[in-house]
C-alpha cells in the first residue's frame, strides 16, 4: 500500500513522500510496456474532468468515488460562490450550472494551454479496485442521490450483454459490472452510456495523468495528511480547510475487496486487472495477488 502514515510526524519528510510519487509516475509513463494502459489523449472528455478556480490558480481532475464531493466544495468556496463549506447546499455542489466551477473544456485551446502551463494541478487515487466496489455499491445498491439511470438504464444493458445465466433475475451483480470493465470491447457500451461511465473508467481516462504535469497526486489512504499538504502547496490553507474525515473511512479494506471478488472467476479478475493495471503501477498500488493466483 502507498505510505505516508510515516512521515505525519514530521512535516520536514512530508514532501518525501510526494517526491516519490511524481518519480514514480514520470517513470512508469516512460515505460514502454505498459504504453497503452497509462498513455491517452487530452481530449474533451479529460477537460470537462478538470476543474478551475482561477482566482487562486489551482485545476483539480474530479477522479469519483475518491472523496471528489470534499474537494469540489473547497474550491466552491474559494470561487467565492459560498462563504463556508458548510453552507453549500448539497444539491449544488455536482449542479454544474450553479456552483461556480467552470471545467477546463470551456475556455478557448490557448487559454487551456495556459492555465495547464501555470496554474497549480493536482487530483486523488485511491486502489482501484476498491474505487470499482464503492462505484457499484454507489451506483447500482444504495443509488443514495436518486439517480434511476444506472438501475433502469444502465444496468439491464450490461446484464443483456455478460449475464452468463439468462434465468437469472437478478439485478447488476457484481460479476456482472467486472466482466463488462474487463471486456477488451466495452467501448461498444461506454459510448451509450455516455459520461456515467466516469465512476468506472481508469484515472488513465479521466485525468491524463503522463499528458499533464500534476504538481501533487492525493491518496485516499493517506488524506489525512495528504488534504492538509495540497491545501499547502496550492496556498490556500489559509484560506480553507478540508472537511473533517470521519476516522477509519480511508483506510484500505482487503477483507472487503476479497468478499467482493470471492465468486469471480480468475480469469475475469485478470481481464478486470489488466485494464487497471495502468492505474495500479501508475500510483504505486500493489498488484492484488490474493485475487490473481
Amino acid at each position: 500500500m502507498p505510505t505516508g502514515k510515516v512521515f505525519s510526524e514530521d512535516p520536514i519528510h512530508q514532501p518525501l513522500v510526494h517526491v516519490k510519487r511524481i518519480e514514480l509516475l514520470r517513470n512508469v509513463c516512460r515505460d514502454a510496456v505498459l504504453r497503452n494502459l497509462s498513455h491517452t489523449t487530452v481530449s474533451k472528455f479529460v477537460l470537462d474532468r478538470i476543474f478551475v478556480c482561477d482566482k487562486h490558480k489551482i485545476l483539480f481532475c474530479q477522479t469519483p468515488k475518491v472523496g471528489n464531493t470534499q474537494w469540489k466544495k473547497v474550491l466552491i468556496v474559494l470561487n467565492g460562490a459560498f462563504s463556508s463549506i458548510d453552507e453549500i447546499p448539497e444539491n449544488i455542489v455536482h449542479d454544474h450550472e450553479k456552483n461556480g466551477l467552470p471545467r477546463l473544456s470551456s475556455f478557448s485551446d490557448s487559454e487551456i494551454q495556459k492555465r495547464l502551463n501555470l496554474y497549480f494541478k493536482f487530483f486523488i487515487v485511491r486502489d482501484p479496485f476498491e474505487r470499482l466496489i464503492s462505484a457499484f455499491k454507489d451506483k447500482f445498491v444504495h443509488n443514495p442521490r436518486f439517480e434511476p439511470w444506472y438501475r433502469h438504464e444502465i444496468a439491464p444493458g450490461i446484464i443483456r450483454k455478460y449475464r452468463k445465466n439468462h434465468t437469472e433475475t437478478r439485478g447488476l451483480q457484481f460479476e456482472d459490472f467486472v466482466r463488462y470493465l474487463g471486456d477488451p470491447n466495452h467501448r461498444w457500451l461506454d459510448v451509450q452510456f455516455g459520461d456515467h461511465i466516469i465512476h468506472w473508467v481508469t484515472y488513465v481516462e479521466l485525468c491524463a495523468p503522463c499528458e499533464i504535469m500534476y504538481n501533487v497526486i492525493g491518496h485516499h489512504e493517506t488524506l489525512e495528511d495528504d488534504a492538509p499538504y495540497i491545501l499547502k502547496e496550492a496556498g490556500i490553507d489559509h484560506l480553507v480547510s478540508y472537511p473533517t474525515i470521519p476516522p477509519g473511512i480511508t483506510v484500505y479494506n482487503k477483507t472487503k475487496v476479497e468478499r467482493y471478488f470471492s465468486g469471480i472467476s480468475k480469469r475475469d479478475i485478470r481481464r478486470l486487472y489488466a485494464r487497471f493495471e495502468g492505474d495500479f503501477k501508475l500510483f504505486g498500488y500493489q498488484e492484488p495477488d490474493f485475487l490473481l493466483n
